[in-house]
């Protein structure tokens, strides 16, 4: 079952996370844990005047799907606002609830098909995006005050 789930392409992007450094001066910063793994996610970031993600900085502390999660979400988010990365996050979810026959058109999400049949799998998947999206709320916060 681990051999069909964790496989060479997921093991492949699990090394290969961008961004991997915490910010220095960060607009936003957010740590998610998962209830069910432990694993853990936290996400700096700075953001832009048109609200467009301008630095990320990711420390991922995830299974191999995690990891590759967060390296496909590092690859694409510099330069998407919040609005984008939650539009990609519900369309990870439709896809592993059946509603979608592709769980997104960023490069390399194909490879997370691997993982629709494993929900115990999906929390994992998801935070990255969840820590990306908690981030962004926590600069909106910071620059309202």
């Amino acid at each position: 079952m681990s051999e069909a789930l964790y496989t060479r392409d997921i093991l492949r992007l699990a090394v290969s996370i961008p961004h991997q450094q915490r910010l220095e001066s960060p607009d936003g910063s957010a740590e998610q844990r998962s209830r069910t793994c432990g694993s853990m996610v936290i996400a700096d970031v700075i953001v832009s005047d048109d609200e467009t993600l301008e630095q990320l900085g990711l420390t991922i502390n995830a299974c191999a799907l995690g990891q590759a999660s967060a390296a496909i979400l590092g690859a694409e988010a510099i330069g998407r606002t919040v609005t984008d990365i939650a539009r990609t996050r519900s369309g990870l979810i439709d896809f592993f609830a059946g509603k979608a026959d592709s769980p997104g058109e960023w490069q390399n999400m194909d490879k997370l098909i691997v993982a629709k049949d494993h929900q115990g799998r999906h929390g994992a998947i998801l935070l990255p995006y969840d820590a990306l999206i908690a981030a962004f709320a926590d600069a909106a916060k910071r620059k309202a005050a």
